[in-house]
C-alpha cells in the first residue's frame, strides 16, 4: 500500500495532517508562575501596553502545503546556508508601534539603540506618557544598559512569565506575516527583507484590535489550563 493511499484513508478517518507547533517546555515553577501571573493580570487594562517581540525570518523556510497528483516529484528549495533575518516589532490596540529589521546579532546596547528609534518616539505618538511596556525575559533585555535605559524612559514595564510565547499576541502576529511570505515566495534575501516591511505595514488595525483584546481570554486559559500551553 503506497503512502498516498495510507493518507487518503487516514483523512476519511478524520484526521488531519498538520505541522505540531513548537511550544517551550514547562516545569512545574514555570507553570505554578504562569497561573499566577494570570491571576495578578486577568483584569488588567490592556489598552495602554505596548506589545514587543523579536522573531527570526528564513529565507526558503517552505512550509506551505500542496496538492499534487504526483507527490513524490514535489520538491522544495533548501540551501545548504539558509540565511535569515532577524525583526523587531511592537503593536499597541491603536496600531503599529515600530519595526526594525537587522542581520547582525542583538545585544543589549543593539537592543536599546531599538528602542531608542523605533519605540520610544512612536510610543509618545499615541501615547503620551501613559503607557507601559510588555517584553519577554530574554538576557539582552534584562541587561544593565537596557534596564538602566528603561527606567529612564519607559511610564511602566510590565512582568512577564518566562517561556510564555503563547502568551504574547506579538506572536500571532509573527505567524500570519510568515504565512503570507512564504506564499509570495521570495528568491533572496532582499526580497525577504522586502515583503516583510511590506507585510508589516499592510496588518489591519482591526487585527491588532483582536490581538490585544484576547489577553483577559488568554489568562482565563492559563488559569483553567494550570499553567500548561494555551491554544494561542
Amino acid at each position: 500500500m503506497s503512502v498516498w493511499t495510507v493518507c487518503r484513508q487516514l483523512e476519511r478517518l478524520g484526521y488531519t495532517s498538520i505541522l505540531p507547533r513548537g511550544t517551550p517546555m514547562l516545569t512545574q515553577k514555570h507553570k505554578n508562575a504562569r497561573v499566577q501571573w494570570a491571576i495578578k493580570h486577568k483584569n488588567d487594562d490592556w489598552s495602554r501596553t505596548i506589545f514587543t517581540d523579536e522573531t527570526c525570518y528564513q529565507l526558503f523556510r517552505n512550509t506551505i502545503r500542496c496538492w499534487s497528483l504526483n507527490p513524490s516529484a514535489e520538491v522544495k528549495r533548501i540551501p545548504k546556508n539558509r540565511q535569515k533575518i532577524m525583526v523587531w516589532g511592537g503593536i499597541s490596540i491603536k496600531g503599529l508601534i515600530g519595526y526594525h529589521s537587522f542581520r547582525n546579532i542583538m545585544d543589549g546596547p543593539y537592543f536599546v539603540r531599538i528602542l531608542q528609534d523605533h519605540l520610544i518616539p512612536n510610543a509618545k505618538i499615541q501615547f503620551g506618557r501613559r503607557w507601559r511596556l510588555q517584553m519577554d525575559n530574554d538576557p539582552k533585555h534584562k541587561s544593565r544598559v537596557a534596564q538602566d535605559f528603561l527606567s529612564r524612559e519607559t511610564p511602566e514595564v510590565i512582568d512577564w512569565p518566562s517561556n510564555s510565547p503563547d502568551v504574547n499576541p506579538v506572536e500571532n502576529l509573527w505567524a500570519i506575516i510568515k504565512h503570507r511570505i512564504e506564499k509570495r515566495k521570495p528568491e533572496n534575501i532582499e526580497e525577504l527583507n522586502n515583503f516583510l516591511h511590506e507585510e508589516w505595514n499592510n496588518i489591519d488595525i482591526n487585527l491588532l484590535s483582536h490581538l490585544v483584546n484576547s489577553m483577559k481570554t488568554r489568562c482565563l486559559a492559563l488559569i483553567e489550563s494550570k499553567g500548561e500551553r494555551i491554544n494561542y
